[in-house]
């Protein structure tokens, strides 16, 4: 047990070294950007404040999206999933295979639940005991179910899922920007050291590097985010790419796919003007998401758990209203 203690210690403490790491790097970007570049090589006030301005705009926004995608912590399932002290009595108590299926079976039944295992049963987490949601997914490095799971990713120490995923496209995106921008101003007086224009040995070893630097991680932070940028066209997380999800009816690699402005508006919310900003504003809670394989009328994004049990629980062959309009008639 202690040795247990001690490498789970030693993993926590080993996970943020990549995380250090990029802040070691961003850190001397900002030096060598800052002073280096704009203090000491420029020589042009209005080329400073400009350069300056922009580089800082930009700036923020790549380090707020970079703390929200590290210190966001993934969204678990509400308890309403969880095996009660009964059931699980129940099904641990019971040793044949159809008998505990028919035990999940009956769980279910109150949940919104859709995909099924590859053999047609509901997905139970034997580690964290409880019914998972549809597209959530046991973390191993996290110890968790994490709803709407993406991937585990060491360069932010967190699970991207529901809860986060938002900020890490946006965090991609800034980086994307952050690195495009140093490239392109940097450009003009890499050039200059390189015809030996400029004679200063410190300046021009900190932008040569911050040129090459800054390409380096732009072209493969551009094929990360583009594949990202697919992943949210077709509503598939990371893991549906590679194994797709099973319904009732088997499995469907497009069944959460909506169409691009649906799809793109479960991730980043229906006001615009958020959307560039790393803040809140994904649709629903993560526990349920429609499907193309049922009608608009069966599938809504349920906000909360109350909807469950006022329209949910009344009628288990009647399913959810995607309008608010209809699920305060059926109430009434």
């Amino acid at each position: 047990m202690a040795l247990s203690r001690g490498l789970r210690c030693c993993q926590r403490v080993f996970g943020w070294l990549p995380v250090l790491i990029i802040a070691l790097v961003v850190l001397w970007s900002y030096y060598a950007y800052v002073f280096e570049l704009c203090l000491v090589t420029l020589t042009s006030s209005v080329e400073k404040v400009t350069y300056l301005i922009i580089f800082h705009v930009i700036f923020v926004f790549f380090i707020w999206t970079y703390w929200k995608s590290v210190f966001t912590p993934p969204r678990q399932p509400d308890k309403k999933f969880q095996m009660s002290y009964v059931d699980k009595e129940r099904y641990e108590n019971e040793e044949r295979p159809e008998a505990q299926r028919q035990i999940l079976m009956e769980m279910a039944r109150k949940l919104p639940v859709y995909t099924r295992t590859g053999n047609g049963a509901i997905r139970f987490c034997d580690r964290c005991q409880l019914i998972k949601p549809d597209r959530c997914h046991h973390c191993s490095v996290c110890a968790m179910c994490v709803l709407k799971m993406d991937h585990h990713c060491p360069w932010v120490n967190n699970c991207i899922g529901f809860s986060n995923y938002k900020f890490f496209l946006l965090f991609l995106a800034y980086s994307l920007l952050y690195c495009m921008y140093i490239a392109a101003t940097v450009f003009k007086y890499f050039i200059k050291f390189w015809k030996a224009e400029l004679t200063n040995g410190r300046s021009k070893f900190h932008i040569l590097f911050l040129l090459f630097v800054a390409i380096m991680f732009f072209v493969s932070l551009l094929f990360l985010f583009s594949y990202h940028c697919w992943l949210v066209s077709r509503n598939r997380s990371t893991l549906e790419a590679f194994s797709a999800p099973v319904f009732q009816n088997g499995p469907d690699k497009n069944g959460f796919n909506l169409g691009f402005v649906k799809n793109l508006q479960q991730v980043f919310g229906e006001k615009r003007r958020l959307w560039l900003l790393p803040v809140v504003s994904s649709q629903g809670d993560g526990h349920f998401f429609p499907t193309r394989t049922l009608s608009e009328a069966q599938n809504p994004l349920l906000a909360n758990e109350e909807q469950w049990e006022e329209e949910g629980l009344e009628d288990d062959s009647h399913d959810y209203h995607q309008d608010s309009s209809l699920a305060v008639e059926i109430e009434t």
